[in-house]
């Protein structure tokens, strides 16, 4: 059975010039890449120019990665406001001595509302389509660096899984331990990776596309689906984690809206004009 745990202490990046590039920032510029290039060949799927393309790449970075940074610090970290405001939206920490972090405390939640509106200003200032037709295509590669963004976590060692129990798992040396974990981070990496399959392939091989909300709404009820089960074997990630009275944490109460938003758009929602 000893073959079944695995001892995981990586280094937390490579030193560059006296900084630390974090591999798990390297996993959100992966993420950000093949992004670019999935949505790339969609825009000329769609005819679409490639300074439209650019621009794109431009909102959906600076929307996910604010949207993912604030909403880690108001679901999680509320005490940053008052204690090192400045981290919030810089690479850095200053309580208790200057520190580069890189972009550390990003929450899955807030990406998914940073980007929502970042399409939304996207939309009305460059594409002027719909937000939804945007929204349609842009989580087909979103999906795709869900699944390096959850590797990231799991070569930081955080967001770690429950205790196995048994001689199963993975040994989080990194975080001072000696028993073995569930890999939560990989669990979820995994299973991104057929939300990805599943609207790439609703996007290029049905019609599913014309359907305005559709696979926006696929998307919604996929993920955070996923992102709901995987919860019940992942460690609290704040001590304010559990709501009162509730058997549910704070992660599964937020994806529960977004599902329900999700089965709107792909069985109800009623487009009330053509696409443009």
């Amino acid at each position: 059975m000893h073959a079944l745990k695995i001892v995981w202490d990586p280094t937390k990046g490579i030193d560059i010039l006296g900084f630390t590039l974090h591999f798990y920032s390297m996993m959100w510029i992966i993420a950000f890449i093949l992004g670019f290039f999935i949505m790339k060949r969609i825009y000329k799927q769609e005819n679409q120019s490639e300074e439209s393309l650019d621009s794109l790449f431009i909102y959906s970075v600076i929307g996910i990665m604010l949207g993912a940074r604030l909403g880690h610090v108001i679901f999680y970290q509320r005490e940053l406001f008052s204690e090192d405001f400045f981290s919030i939206f810089l690479p850095v920490k200053f309580k208790g001595g200057f520190e580069f972090t890189g972009f550390q405390g990003l929450a899955s939640h807030g990406a998914a509302i940073g980007m929502i509106i970042s399409m939304y200003l996207y939309n009305k200032k460059v594409l002027h389509k719909s937000v939804l037709w945007i929204l349609d295509r842009v989580v087909v590669p979103v999906a795709a660096g869900a699944v390096f963004v959850r590797l990231g976590n799991f070569i930081n060692s955080e967001i770690v899984g429950k205790p196995t129990g048994t001689d199963f798992g993975v040994v989080f040396a990194q975080n001072g331990e000696a028993f073995p974990r569930h890999p939560a981070q990989l669990y979820e990496a995994f299973c991104y990776i057929f939300v990805f399959i599943a609207l790439w392939y609703f996007y290029w091989k049905t019609k599913k596309s014309e359907q305005q909300g559709f696979l926006f709404g696929l998307f919604l009820v996929l993920l955070w689906a996923i992102r709901f089960f995987v919860e019940f074997m992942k460690e609290p990630q704040s001590e304010h984690e559990y709501i009162a009275t509730s058997a549910l944490n704070t992660g599964q109460m937020l994806s529960i809206p977004f599902i329900l938003i999700g089965l709107y758009f792909m069985f109800m929602y009623k487009s009330k004009k053509p696409l443009a």
